[in-house]
């Protein structure tokens, strides 16, 4: 089975029990600062699990794209991935375990659907700690449908929980499914490493949100959101061992084959590398073409972005590839999703165009840094030295963006050795104290509604509209973040905004403000909301219902929510900052006061 049949029929199989399809989101969340990327299909239905009403309904089911950078460094083993497809359904307070683990059994096991023989599957549970009690409703439904004692694993909350996205919101216990790829080897048990049990699914049971103090209190609607990897499974459905041995990712493979000086097989630092080029080039390929695409750059997804394109030039270097090799490869990915992703085929000469620039940039890096190098290793030398501290390495690291692995080969061909330890503690100091930062750039999030988050998320509206009536209809929303203190908004425009501009638009949303305009929220059809002149990303599906919030006659927009109800609740609006975000596109900066 192919990647493209099994999205079919998960999506199928999910109609047939009652769920709407819906669209999945961009990669890059709207309005939510509490994480760079979508990295799961529950991100963009927050508001809808803590009790909000959807416009689909209580039963939903998608294929979202997601980016997931946390286990980076695992990359290039058998099943880990920065970009992936995750099939999901989801229950808003309707359905919960009994039909989700029985809706799971049966199309792991159905021969109508995958096909799985049952005596392959082994399952875990949350087994239980001080704030949650043992879910032991979950094994006596496995147990009903068959899976024996000596397949259900009890495991604890780091294996078994599905936290909130942010520090507060809607989580609760999981139980996961696993493929044993060698049924004959023994005991075992998920969890124990060595590949040999696969995850494809899992399905979470949302009973608890998450307070600040810490405290998980039961939500007002149990809500069940599930969860099954597209590469894990096909590479299961193939009889495959690796994920890179599927049609995902076997041409992928075989071009960088054609570039590369080193054969695939040669040796574990090979394999490795030729995985990580075609992971990090893919994940690449679909943040550049994501309908909010973000830019290579220092701060935020722009700096994943850059880290996952510098780290695929290392590793291309590694085995031979020369300067360029992104297009071709990138070219591939293009060809291969657009059909699924046609935001990929529209964008395809921005995606290339990045590329190439943020390869070249850092082949020059590369240059300066081996330069610098040369000079340390040059003067260690002079002093009879045979060790490079690691506060040089680190330097090299993090001013000249010169990987250790190539500081380390160079000092090895030179006879010297890196103090690796020294290096690591700069480092991890250097990653505390941006950790810290993060955590305090973002808090807040989609599940934060609170009374001053709502209103910027109106008066981003009122932006939107603005811009375009000043700058003209070209302006498009790429990208938003709200926080309590503040909205940053970016927008597509070529040119710096004068100080006309933007008192202009200033004004424009402060008589909005000041017109007292009543906000209202209609469901309606994509095709209705595109005909009323709705402003939207609009990657909808065809006849998938959506909200789409008025504020008087002045703004209509496709919107999640939440909103005031009138504009007088907003206060004065102020632009702080105009400034630019990425090759055409600009950024404001406003709070209300």
């Amino acid at each position: 089975m192919t990647a493209s049949e099994l999205r079919d029929m998960y999506l199928s199989f999910f109609q047939s029990k009652g769920h709407a399809v819906i669209s999945g989101a961009s990669l890059i969340p709207e309005n939510d600062p509490t994480v760079l990327f979508t990295t799961a299909g529950m991100h963009p239905l927050v508001p809808y699990l803590l009790g909000e009403p959807h416009p689909s309904g209580k039963r939903l089911c998608n294929v979202q794209k997601c980016i997931r950078t946390g286990d980076i460094d695992a990359v290039g083993d058998a099943s880990h991935l920065t970009f992936f497809e995750m099939l999901g359904n989801w229950s808003l307070g309707d359905y919960f375990k009994e039909e989700a683990i029985a809706w799971s059994f049966e199309f792991l096991t159905s021969p109508q659907y995958l096909g799985f023989r049952p005596e392959q599957l082994h399952v875990t549970v949350f087994e239980g700690d001080a704030d949650a009690p043992r879910d032991d409703e979950s094994v006596a439904i496995w147990r009903k449908l068959g899976i024996g004692d000596s397949r259900i694993y009890t495991l604890p909350k780091e294996d078994n929980w599905w936290g909130p996205a942010g520090k507060t919101g809607p989580c609760g216990p999981d139980t996961e499914m696993f493929i044993d790829t060698q049924p004959n080897a023994g005991a075992g048990r998920p969890g124990q490493g060595g590949g040999r049990f696969f995850e494809i699914w899992n399905d979470v049971f949302m009973q608890y949100e998450k307070k600040d103090d810490g405290r998980y209190v039961p939500l007002l609607q149990a809500n069940v959101d599930t969860g099954m990897g597209v590469e894990r499974t096909v590479t299961m459905l193939q009889g495959r061992t690796s994920v890179y041995e599927t049609e995902l990712f076997a041409p992928l493979l075989a071009a960088i084959g054609d570039g590369a000086s080193v054969r695939m097989d040669a040796n574990a630092e090979a394999t490795k590398a030729y995985r990580v080029v075609a992971d990090h080039v893919r994940s690449s390929v679909f943040i550049l073409g994501d309908e909010r695409g973000v830019a290579p750059g220092n701060l935020g997804q722009g700096y994943v972005l850059r880290r996952l394109i510098r780290r695929a030039v290392r590793y291309a270097r590694a085995i031979g590839l020369k300067e360029g090799f992104f297009k071709p490869l990138a070219e591939g990915v293009i060809d291969g999703y657009k059909a699924v992703y046609p935001e990929l085929g529209a964008r395809r000469d921005h995606i290339l165009m990045e590329l190439a620039a943020e390869e070249g940039k850092f082949e020059k890096t590369l240059d300066r840094g081996t330069a610098e190098l040369g000079k340390v290793i040059e003067n260690l030398k002079a002093h009879g030295q045979t060790t490079l501290s690691g506060r040089v390495a680190f330097r090299l690291y993090d001013t000249c963006g010169f990987p250790l692995e190539f500081t380390e080969e160079i000092c090895g061909e030179q006879g010297l050795a890196v103090d690796r330890v020294a290096f690591d503690k700069a480092f991890d100091q250097h990653r505390d104290v941006s950790r810290q930062g993060m955590e305090q750039a973002f808090k807040g999030g989609l599940a934060d509604n609170s009374e001053m988050t709502t209103r910027l998320h109106t008066a981003t509206h009122l932006l939107h509209k603005a811009l375009q009536t000043v700058l003209g209809e070209h302006v498009k929303q790429k990208g938003s973040n709200i926080t309590a203190e503040r909205l940053r908004f970016d927008f597509s425009h070529p040119d710096k905004m004068t100080p006309e501009q933007v008192a202009q638009v200033e004004a424009m949303v402060n008589q909005a403000i000041l017109d007292k305009l009543p906000v209202s929220m209609s469901v309606m059809a994509v095709e209705q909301a595109k005909e009323n002149g709705a402003m939207a990303l609009f990657n909808a599906k065809y006849g998938e219902q959506v909200k789409v919030y008025a504020i008087g006659g002045y703004s209509l927009e496709v919107c999640g929510g939440p909103h005031v109800l009138n504009t007088a609740e907003l206060g004065r609006f102020r632009i702080v900052k105009e400034e630019s975000s990425s090759a055409g596109v600009r950024r404001i900066r406003a709070v209300l006061e």
